[in-house]
């Protein structure tokens, strides 16, 4: 049985990782996946990331990020889009997550970005998911 989300995995490992309080985690790569690690690195979301070249697709290393009391940065995570339900929306449907504290990371023809940046873009995609 393949993965049928890999983008679900990855949330689903930072979730992890923060609630362990593991500095840092390994998935296997993808480039939406690398696409997404720099929306949250943006964001401040996670401190850093790296790619580590293998002899299959390569490895995503993701620095996780914590406040002063070790919590991690990324309160919730949540996939929106699914492989079984897709969630797109237009330039003016984009979601507000958490009154503008959160963010909603879209995947659109200008490849991904954060809530904000399609905004100003005037574009919209699939919503690939929220954080906050």
């Amino acid at each position: 049985m393949g993965m049928t989300d890999p983008i679900a995995d990855m949330l689903t490992r930072i979730r992890n990782a923060g609630m362990a309080q593991h500095p840092k985690l390994d998935m296997p790569s993808s480039n939406v996946k690398v696409a997404i690690a720099e929306v949250l690195k943006e964001l401040g979301y996670i401190k850093n990331f790296k790619m580590i070249s293998d002899d299959l697709q390569g490895v995503l290393r993701v620095y996780m990020k914590y406040d002063e009391q070790n919590v991690a940065v990324i309160h919730e995570i949540t996939r929106v889009s699914k492989p079984g339900r897709r969630v797109y929306v237009g330039n003016d449907e984009i979601p507000r997550v958490k009154n503008g504290l959160g963010a909603a990371i879209l995947s659109t023809s200008k490849g991904v970005m954060d809530d904000v940046a399609a905004r100003d873009a005037n574009i919209g995609g699939e919503v690939l998911c929220t954080i906050w």
